[in-house]
């Protein structure tokens, strides 16, 4: 029986992006050094445990079976305890097939939390505070990153704690919290029914197929972007977090700006300019031999990523309420078709050409800058691309 159950659903998305962010954060600031360091992992292995990781994202259009048995809210709970396992188990099985199995169990619990988490956020929050609100959100992520990264390095700097102590205590730490928050907080109510079947819907094509290119960019980010520092440029454990801590600094500092300046000049402005940016940014990677430049290159291009808000805020004016639960979960598998092969796909051609690897990004994030075009300035149901508009224009 739960005593004064807490009330605030904003405060609730709060525990939810911290507990995640906290354990995920550690997870992946120390994965390229200690596979490298303790599992002896080559481009190739590095590649497969991405794709891996990526499985449980490309099966997310699941947790709309789910909840058709455990509501959304059990199932955040249920997903961060299993977060917090799959962390756990990460440091004590040091071998290829060890770190395999527990990147799954790890990805399983985070894919469905970050899901849910999303959903939740788009069917809670109003649509002209969401940019703003999003944006806090995503500071306060960057906090946690932050305390995550100090707890490391001063783990690793001063008491030289092993790598597997280390991700127990993250894991335990996000397990813990999940706990709490399904005994201290009530049980929201959903203001709309949300659809409980898979349905694609052409009215969504536009945020589908911006959601795949997104997926596909990100990937090459997240899987070769840190591999390259620690492999061209020998960059060690401790340089790698402070590097993420620097990141995490910025975007809290700039995270809520990019929700006010979404709010303030629209989704179309905002992905043209994150994309024209990434595609800069990734034709830069494919040449870089400065190590300094190359640390640039990794900040900016984080905080370009943060400006995605905006194809989440884009999406939230567009969709029927009732179907943000679907949609969303159908966009979590949508944005990890390429993941499940690209990681896989691009370690091969990492052994070839690192450069190549990075010229792939610059020309989907092109591609990405192309589409972006097709927004309009003010989007919503009934005009969800600039093509339903000359269409409608023609007709009358």
């Amino acid at each position: 029986m739960k005593i004064f159950p807490i009330k605030s659903r904003i405060a609730l998305l709060y525990i939810m992006s911290i507990s995640m962010v906290f354990s995920f954060s550690a997870w992946m600031s120390l994965l390229n050094n200690y596979v490298i360091e303790v599992a002896s992992f080559d481009g190739s292995q590095i590649g497969i445990l991405q794709s891996l990781r990526e499985i449980p994202g490309f099966l997310a259009f699941t947790v709309v079976l789910v909840i058709i048995f455990i509501a959304q809210q059990r199932l955040a709970y249920l997903s961060m305890i299993t977060l917090g396992l799959g962390v756990f188990l990460t440091g004590f099985y040091p071998s290829a097939t060890g770190l395999y199995i527990t990147t799954i169990i790890m990805s399983t619990g985070f894919h469905y939390l970050e899901t849910l988490n999303q959903s939740l956020s788009l069917q809670w929050l109003d649509k002209q505070k969401a940019p703003i609100i999003l944006g806090k959100l995503s500071a306060v992520k960057s906090f946690a990153s932050i305390i995550a990264f100090i707890i490391i390095f001063v783990m690793m700097k001063f008491y030289s704690v092993e790598y597997k102590y280390i991700y127990a205590f993250f894991g335990l730490s996000t397990s813990f919290v999940g706990i709490l928050a399904w005994i201290g907080f009530e049980h929201f109510k959903d203001d709309v029914v949300q659809e409980k079947k898979l349905v694609l819907k052409k009215e969504y094509w536009l945020f589908y197929l911006l959601t795949f290119f997104a997926g596909a960019r990100r990937q090459i980010f997240v899987v070769f972007a840190g591999f390259l520092l620690v492999e061209k440029f020998g960059v060690d454990i401790h340089n790698m977090i402070i590097l993420l801590f620097v990141n995490a600094i910025l975007n809290m500092y700039f995270a809520p700006k990019i929700g006010r300046f979404i709010s303030r000049m629209g989704e179309s402005i905002t992905l043209r300019i994150e994309y024209i940016g990434l595609v800069l940014v990734f034709i830069s990677y494919a040449f870089v031999e400065n190590i300094y430049f190359a640390f640039f290159l990794y900040i900016i291009d984080h905080l370009l990523f943060s400006m995605a808000i905006a194809l989440n805020t884009y999406f939230q004016k567009i969709a029927d309420p009732k179907d943000i639960s679907t949609a969303n979960s159908v966009s979590f598998t949508i944005n990890h078709i390429a993941a499940v092969f690209l990681p896989f796909l691009l370690g091969m051609v990492w052994l070839y050409s690192s450069s190549l690897v990075f010229m792939i990004g610059a020309g989907i994030g092109f591609l990405s800058f192309l589409c972006s075009f097709l927004i309009p300035h003010e989007p919503k149901k009934g005009s969800e691309t600039t093509l339903n508009l000359f269409f409608k224009s023609k007709i009358t």
